[in-house]
């Protein structure tokens, strides 16, 4: 089933909303046809357990008008054959930075310590903190970038700004090559927290200690700004804190032990956090499974050691040997714990490594089925996005 998988980058997620309504001019003519196309005789996998032999899919508009086995072909419609090829629904990767501009790295203007905003605004006082930074108001169509992605099967991606504490909002968008308005499926998807300062020169926090004390005294702020009668002052991050409470909160942690870190505010605050974790989860798979917490894992498997050399094998320690050799078991171990995961790109080097290491979980114990629906089904049903994407 893998192997063929990336045939999925054709159809069922190129495919994904139809854009019926405009409300951008267009200079000249309308360049845009309504032809139907119907890919016929593929086997099509409805969502990842639902599997139609002999099908045909027609497609109008950007939608998919129907899939079914022995459907009719509308007259006229442009009919292509794929006996003997499979029809997926397209990935989707919920921890991108496609299309966000690089974090601009600040300068100090003079020595000695910074304890506050150098830039006056009606938002809160530390730089780590930016609830109310959109993704969907910064996001550029990046065509090269787009196609890499699209070459790997992936056709939806979760993207936000990857700097601070408190990230703001995540804007889930498809690899199209026209207009950002019209990549956009949710331009406030989720939500996003890490315990990374980012660029900020703000002394504080200076620790890992000092941002869980940060975001923690944040969600206080809030609770009584939101239940303050009087209040004495507006803080626009403290209003974009509230709004964006209902949306689905993704952490973002680089390790197991920030895994219960995490989700130990989240019980605090009454929060449930999907929490992209760093790859080491099966060395805690108990803790992490009992946070009840559904997981974005990447597959970043770390390289073979250079031990060759007994001065280079002197410096490679007992636990990088194990971890090398367990890190591709990570993803089977989530399944056998009964744990709901998606499966990131984020941290591979080479795009192309992403099917070599999806194929090395699968050889360590994932199965094709959960392998499957953690790159389609779950990742839409986490950002609420089910009936646009990932079936």
């Amino acid at each position: 089933m893998i192997r063929n998988l990336v045939f999925s980058a054709l159809l069922l997620s190129t495919c994904l909303l139809s854009r019926g309504q405009e409300t951008f001019p267009v200079n000249g003519m309308h360049g845009k046809d309504h032809l139907v196309y119907a890919f016929t005789n593929a086997k099509a996998y409805i969502d990842y357990k639902t599997i139609v032999d002999k099908a045909t899919v027609l497609v109008q508009d950007g939608k998919i008008l129907s899939v079914g086995s022995g459907a009719n072909v509308p007259k006229g419609a442009v009919v292509y054959d794929l006996d003997g090829k499979y029809i997926y629904p397209s990935i989707i990767d919920l921890s991108s930075r496609y299309g966000m501009p690089k974090p601009e790295k600040k300068k100090r203007e003079r020595p000695g310590p910074q304890l506050e905003k150098k830039v006056a605004s009606g938002f809160g006082w530390n730089q780590a903190i930016k609830p109310e930074v959109n993704a969907s108001e910064q996001f550029k169509v990046n065509a090269a970038e787009a196609k890499k992605l699209r070459k790997q099967g992936f056709g939806t991606v979760l993207t936000c700004d990857h700097d601070g504490i408190a990230r703001g909002t995540s804007v889930l968008v498809t690899l199209g090559q026209g207009k950002e308005n019209e990549q956009i499926i949710m331009s406030r998807a989720a939500a996003n927290y890490s315990f990374s300062k980012g660029t900020s020169k703000q002394n504080y926090p200076s620790s890992l200690m000092g941002s869980i004390a940060l975001l923690r005294q944040t969600y206080l702020d809030a609770q009584w700004y939101n239940r303050a009668k009087n209040r004495t002052e507006e803080n626009l991050s403290l209003d974009a804190w509230i709004e964006l409470q209902s949306l689905p909160q993704i952490f973002d942690v680089k390790d197991k032990l920030s895994v219960m870190r995490a989700d130990k505010i989240g019980d605090e605050f009454s929060k449930q956090y999907i929490i992209k974790t760093g790859g080491d989860g099966y060395q805690r798979i108990a803790q992490i499974r009992a946070t009840r917490a559904s997981c974005i894992v990447p597959i970043n498997f770390p390289k073979p050691y250079e031990v060759s050399d007994p001065y280079d094998a002197y410096n490679v320690t007992l636990a990088q040997m194990k971890h090398w050799e367990l890190a591709p078991t990570n993803l089977a171990t989530y399944e056998a714990n009964g744990i709901e995961f998606a499966i990131t790109s984020e941290g591979l080097k080479k795009k192309d490594d992403f099917w070599k290491s999806i194929r090395k979980s699968i050889a360590h114990g994932l199965s094709e089925t959960a392998a499957l629906k953690a790159l389609t089904y779950t990742p839409a049903l986490l950002v609420k996005a089910g009936d646009k994407v990932g079936s």
